[in-house]
């Protein structure tokens, strides 16, 4: 059963981001599943069950965060590529 989390923040953030209430709790949503993906915390398929989106999607809107799709230090992708 999936579970909530609920986080404040002030009523001045969605003026300051122009942005409404729903659109601000996606991409808050969005960011957090970006940040555990990069941190190697979280697969892409788990980050992109969390913000509703399948995998290739939420791979290909890496790219707005600044985070690269393979997320491999070069000795592992090396072990991959020698295992493939």
């Amino acid at each position: 059963m999936p579970r909530k989390m609920e986080i404040e923040y002030p009523d001045t953030l969605l003026d300051l981001l122009q942005e409404t209430p729903e659109e601000f709790e996606r991409e808050a949503k969005m960011a957090m599943a970006v940040k555990l993906f990069e941190l190697k915390r979280i697969s892409s398929g788990m980050a992109a069950e969390m913000v509703g989106k399948d995998r290739a999607s939420f791979l290909l809107e890496l790219q707005r965060y600044g985070v690269e799709m393979i997320n491999m230090e070069s000795d592992e992708l090396e072990s991959d590529v020698e295992n493939a």
